[in-house]
């Protein structure tokens, strides 16, 4: 029995080296003395060792996206190497007491503070815009890496605006049908990894509020310290997926869209929101203030709690240029 197990061994150990791969030896067989007049004896290892090699063959790498960055650049996307704008300085703005938060810095200590929920009360607000922004913002900082998480199972946005291909993700991880090594894509800026929805299910709600969604954002968040996780999540008051998503959140950003949104829909998005200690409101496409006391095109607008602009009615969305082209 054991010189069948060892001969398979061997055999493997054979394929594996004509496949190129090298096979770490165990310190017993390397330096095992030479047989009694011949050369050295060929190591031979163990069903174990022959049998990681193989699995380890068998897994695929981590796949790696390509993102155009000019055409997201074009589009109003704070990219790496683009110049310094207007749209880049907001952003360093709204990402400050986000990360401040995330690494235990805030005003208090927030459980999984690194996990950072956008959102909105409606669709066409301009999350999944402001998601793809904030976390090319915060892979230029220099101590931290982020992850994009594609959340919005029903209705997945970003392979869209990103240009890239629609595959196994978050679904598939949480059903055990994929490994989370396996279908993390790597992409052209370094320190961004993006996390895709996978394939629509009948359950993903349920799936969102799973004990295994719960070990799941416990391992992300605290896997790496220096990891900051950003979930476009679906609107708050179109699908369940998002309210079960924000439960174990350790941030929440809700995107408002300036002059479109009724106060009364944004006061009922927050009130669908239970968990959540940290809840913020980012007013996207606000009309800026210059100095002279002119408007000045269009920003963003931040905030805690629960303030919101007086007025109740919806006005016309105002035109924009390249930032309405992906959101």
């Amino acid at each position: 029995m054991n010189g069948s197990l060892i001969e398979q061994a061997a055999q493997r150990l054979a394929q594996l080296r004509e496949a190129g791969i090298e096979i770490p030896q165990p310190a017993s067989a390397a330096t095992s003395s030479p047989s009694r007049g011949g050369p050295p004896a060929e190591p031979v290892p163990s069903p174990a060792v022959a049998s990681d090699a193989a699995t380890n063959l068998a897994r695929p790498a981590s796949r790696k996206v390509e993102l155009d960055l000019d055409r997201l650049a074009a589009a109003g996307i704070v990219t790496p190497a683009a110049p310094r704008s207007n749209v880049a300085d907001q952003y360093r703005v709204i990402k400050r007491p986000l990360i401040r938060n995330a690494v235990g810095k805030g005003v208090s200590t927030i459980t999984h503070a690194n996990l950072i929920m956008m959102t909105s009360a409606l669709a066409g607000e301009g999350k999944s815009f402001t998601s793809i922004n904030l976390a090319m913002s915060i892979a230029n900082e220099l101590d931290h890496t982020v992850m994009l998480v594609d959340a919005d199972v029903a209705r997945p946005s970003l392979p869209r605006m990103l240009g890239i291909p629609q595959g196994p993700g978050l679904l598939e991880v949480l059903e055990q049908q994929a490994d989370m090594a396996d279908v993390l894509l790597r992409t052209n800026v370094d320190k961004l990894s993006i996390l895709p929805s996978g394939a629509p299910r009948p359950k993903a709600t349920e799936l969102l509020a799973s004990d295994a969604m719960r070990q799941l954002l416990d391992d992300i968040a605290t896997r790496y310290a220096d990891r900051i996780i950003i979930f476009d999540s679906p609107p708050l008051l179109l699908t369940t997926e998002a309210r079960a998503l924000a439960t174990n959140m350790g941030q929440i950003v809700v995107v408002v869209h300036a002059d479109k949104t009724l106060q009364s829909d944004v006061q009922h998005a927050l009130s669908t929101i239970e968990h959540c200690p940290v809840r913020m409101l980012l007013l996207n496409q606000a009309r800026t203030i210059s100095t002279d006391g002119y408007a000045s095109g269009y920003g963003y607008g931040y905030g805690y709690g629960y303030g919101y602009g007086p007025s109740p009615d919806r006005a016309a969305a105002p035109s924009t240029s390249a930032p309405g082209t992906l959101s």
